[in-house]
């Protein structure tokens, strides 16, 4: 399961932001989005700060949430 990709999906949920709307603001084609959210690849490291850059102009506290559970330790 990628971290990113579960994070990805719930922020884009949470804040009613489109896989369009996120693919337009980075400069990248929605399908890439797509195969982010439903986890069909991971987003290299070099995505993963474009993400988070991309939900900064869009909504910050989207970008500050995406961050917190992408780096969410799952151990006890």
């Amino acid at each position: 399961m990628s971290k990113a990709g579960a994070a990805l999906r719930q922020v884009l949920k949470t804040y009613s932001i489109s896989q369009n709307k996120l693919a337009v603001t980075m400069g990248i084609s929605r399908s890439n989005i797509h195969r982010w959210v439903f986890e069909m690849v991971d987003p290299s490291a070099d995505s993963v700060l474009a993400i988070r850059a991309a939900l900064q102009k869009i909504d910050p506290a989207a970008a500050e949430m995406f961050i917190q559970l992408y780096l969410q330790n799952d151990s006890p």
